[in-house]
């Protein structure tokens, strides 16, 4: 077990700092700071959700599944039963707002981004606590 443990705290610490960074940037929009918040809190969206879907892998494997990457283990993660129809949802869509950051950087693909921040959140702590409920 003790290959599970360690991503799942590692994603739990991402998590958080996410969270700080979101509420700062949330706190100074309209000033001149907010876009290196808002930046800052998109890089770390990006980090937060490799890290989720690596826990998802170890979590996975430790119950005899196989998963490659983050949609097939999305998938089946919701597969086997552990999250629900709308959280499997969600999550693919944090990975399609993840793949535009990669690959794209625009002034309002990053707004968009950040309007759907506060819902991405949601959904990396249910799955966190969908992993730490499992353990």
């Amino acid at each position: 077990m003790g290959g599970y443990e360690k991503p799942v705290e590692d994603f739990a610490k991402a998590l958080e700092r996410l969270r700080e960074a979101f509420l700062k940037a949330k706190e100074l929009k309209g000033s001149q700071e907010y876009v290196f918040y808002r930046d800052s809190t998109i890089q770390r969206f990006e980090f937060t959700f490799e890290i989720m879907w690596k826990a998802v892998k170890k979590f996975l494997e430790r119950e005899g599944l196989t998963c490659r990457s983050p949609r097939s283990c999305i998938r089946e993660l919701f597969s086997a039963g552990y999250i629900s129809e709308d959280l499997t949802r969600r999550l693919f869509r944090l990975l399609e707002d993840r793949n535009l950051t990669v690959h794209t950087y625009r002034e309002e693909v990053a707004e968009d981004i950040m309007g759907r921040m506060e819902g991405h959140i949601e959904a990396l702590s249910e799955t966190l606590e969908t992993l730490r409920g499992s353990a």
